[in-house]
């Protein structure tokens, strides 16, 4: 006895030891990563990714409209609804390590032919040609974790769990920025509407006198004529930006779970306030902030679990079932205790041999399939890099084309009443006055636009940093 305990134990050691070096160890990958990023000044380890979006967001109408669409915005209660379902399958996955426990009942009845040996034996011994067998019983069936099968597919369940927690966080950070940039668009679009109508009054004034003028005889009906085309141009693009402003409140209504309404609003563009210290911080920390990059390594992570399985798959199994229970051939003395009473307990070892090389194929892709997920790990840090580089220097060229683009709005309005003050007095023609005030709107249109793209740019880079889930 005391052999047969030792043996065990030794083979017991054994597969211990062979376990541990079985193992599956996890590398992360050299991502080569820039110790900053391009067109940053200086490397600085803050950044605002690490502000939350309400400190960000100062304004209380974006606050509102951001508020409810992480409330009801349907992608986003999707996504929560996945990660309550893998939450479930994590939940059942540690119990992976525990037996298999059933409970059965049956009742059998057995009726041989008289000639067979059975049925003579039943006749023999018993008195009658059938037997009956009645059997309720326990089964329980336990497979030992000697090779880490049953503790990858637990770190497989885990892995799934955090992706979709992950994929959660990418999609209220693009939630976020959606709204913040459909709502500045929004106060664009208010701003370029006050600019036509300002123009159509301005329009309506050179018609006027443009018809007092051919009234007079001091100009031909031609100038009336586009004058009067100047004015319908205006009326034109008015029309289209009320489409336009419809349609982007249609839009925020929709992305923060409600019908298409109106999107109330009090402040204009010029009244927006972000950060003015708009720093990036480092690409590592980066690379930990941003959930899509997270989602992508924890694919890496799940891979690595899956390498494990499919090696440990190829090794032998233990196995041990047990059964106890009840029997009888009488159903009267079924439960009759303890003489009704059996059990049984095998324990067996299970080496696969040939498999129609199954097993190698299924290690040889779970490595594969790690090397793409490796790849597709570096692509999405590579990307996320792009992106807050592409971000940065938008933002520092936009700056430059906002002054620029003012400076260009106070010439071409100072134009206007020289044009205005030449055509009055004789010596500038309609044409002139027309086409001041059609580059004077046009100018301001596009200042309008260079305001809201600058805005866009720094949502674009808190995104892209990692912002907006907090």
């Amino acid at each position: 006895m005391k052999r047969i305990k030792n043996i065990f134990l030794t083979i017991i050691l054994a597969v211990i030891a062979v376990s541990c070096v079985t193992k599956v160890a996890y590398k992360e990958p050299d991502l080569q990563l820039p110790e900053e990023f391009r067109f940053t000044a200086t490397a600085d380890t803050a950044s605002i990714a690490n502000l939350e979006w309400k400190q960000f967001f100062s304004d209380p109408i974006l606050q509102n409209l951001i508020e409810k669409g992480i409330t009801h915005n349907y992608d986003l209660q999707i996504a929560l609804k996945q990660v309550a379902s893998s939450q479930e399958k994590l939940k059942q996955a540690k119990y992976l390590q525990y037996p298999d426990v059933g409970f059965g009942v049956s009742a059998q009845i057995s009726k041989p032919s008289k000639n067979s040996m059975n049925g003579q034996s039943l006749n023999l011994f018993l008195g009658k040609d059938y037997v009956e067998d009645y059997n309720a019983a326990f089964n329980l069936s336990w497979e030992a974790d000697i090779w880490g099968k049953i503790k990858n597919q637990q770190e497989v369940s885990r892995m799934q769990y955090l992706q979709t927690y992950e994929a959660t966080k990418a999609i209220q950070t693009q939630v976020v920025a959606a709204i913040a940039q459909g709502y500045y668009n929004l106060l664009m679009l208010d701003k370029q509407m006050d600019i036509a109508k300002s123009n159509l009054e301005l329009s309506s004034n050179t018609l006027s006198i443009t018809q007092k003028m051919w009234e007079s005889g001091d100009t031909t009906s031609l100038g009336v004529q586009q004058a009067t085309a100047q004015k319908q141009s205006t009326e034109l693009l008015i029309t289209q930006l009320e489409q336009n402003i419809a349609i982007q409140e249609n839009a925020l209504s929709i992305l923060v779970g409600e019908n298409p309404n109106t999107i109330n609003r009090t402040i204009e563009m010029s009244d927006t306030s972000l950060p003015q210290s708009i720093s990036a911080g480092l690409p590592a920390a980066m690379v930990s902030r941003r959930p899509d990059v997270r989602q992508q390594e924890l694919f890496l992570l799940e891979s690595n679990s899956m390498v494990g399985i499919a090696q440990a798959n190829m090794y032998p199994a233990l196995k041990i079932t047990a059964t106890g229970g009840v029997n009888s051939f009488k159903i009267d003395n079924w439960f009759q205790i303890p003489a009704s009473l059996f059990g049984s307990v095998l324990g067996g070892l299970t080496q696969p041999i040939f498999q129609k090389r199954q097993l190698k194929t299924d290690l040889a892709v779970a490595k594969l399939q790690r090397e793409k997920n490796v790849l597709a790990f570096r692509q999405s840090v590579l990307n996320a890099v792009g992106e807050v580089s592409d971000a940065l220097v938008s933002n520092e060229s936009l700056k430059v084309q906002e002054q620029k683009a003012t400076e260009q709005v106070q010439t071409l309005k100072d134009g206007i009443k020289s044009a205005q003050m030449l055509y009055k007095g004789g010596m500038a023609n309609y044409l002139e006055v027309i086409t001041a005030q059609g580059n004077s709107l046009q100018a301001e249109l596009n200042l309008a636009s260079v305001k809201r793209q600058r805005l866009s740019s720094i949502v674009d880079l808190y995104r892209a940093l990692g912002g907006g889930w907090k």
